[in-house]
């Protein structure tokens, strides 16, 4: 049964690799973006923060439900992507939303997506031979999010640097991980 779900899985990681691509590729923009222009006003930091968060939230919940029919526990990327797009809502209700409790919606949004990103991955490393990126990227995404709720008193500019970090670091590890996916799907196609 455990192996058939993870085939599944992997079945639609493998179908959805140019979405993971996508969601890594917005987080390395967001990243760079951040660190190329540090003095971005707060509310600046906040819409675009809330565009990322809905964005991957979306392509996480296309991602779910183009694969809802191969397996049981699709539910757990629609989660995912539910949460992102949470995070993204409560950011354009808010924008006038002060440095701290950007913070923690940040902060809330990365562990949650982090612990999902970890299940997600557990539950596919029979199947692909990359979990162990989605596994980095969901332990990023949980220890910063851990740092932000240790450290929120942190300078404007630390904060910036450090959330432009975790995108990059983030994004590139989901750039691998969608070829890694990609390249699952051609060795299906040769079987």
């Amino acid at each position: 049964m455990s192996n058939a779900i993870e085939r599944h899985l992997g079945s639609i990681l493998s179908r959805s690799w140019w979405v993971l691509l996508l969601r890594g590729i917005a987080a390395i923009v967001f990243g760079l973006i951040t660190w190329l222009m540090p003095g971005i006003s707060l509310a600046v930091l906040v819409l675009l923060f809330g565009a990322y968060a809905t964005a991957d939230g979306i392509l996480a919940i296309w991602m779910a439900i183009s694969g809802r029919g191969d397996h049981e526990h699709w539910w757990v990327m629609l989660l995912w992507g539910v949460v992102g797009i949470g995070a993204g809502i409560l950011t354009f209700l808010a924008p006038q939303v002060t440095a701290l409790v950007l913070l923690f919606y940040i902060a809330a949004w990365a562990i949650a997506t982090g612990v999902l990103q970890i299940v997600a991955a557990i539950r596919l490393r029979r199947e692909i031979r990359g979990e162990w990126a989605l596994i980095l990227a969901g332990l990023a995404s949980v220890a910063f999010g851990v740092l932000l709720v240790a450290q929120p008193g942190a300078g404007a500019l630390a904060v910036l640097w450090l959330i432009a970090s975790y995108a990059i670091v983030f994004g590139v590890l989901l750039v691998v991980l969608s070829f890694k996916a990609r390249g699952m799907l051609k060795d299906v196609a040769k079987v």
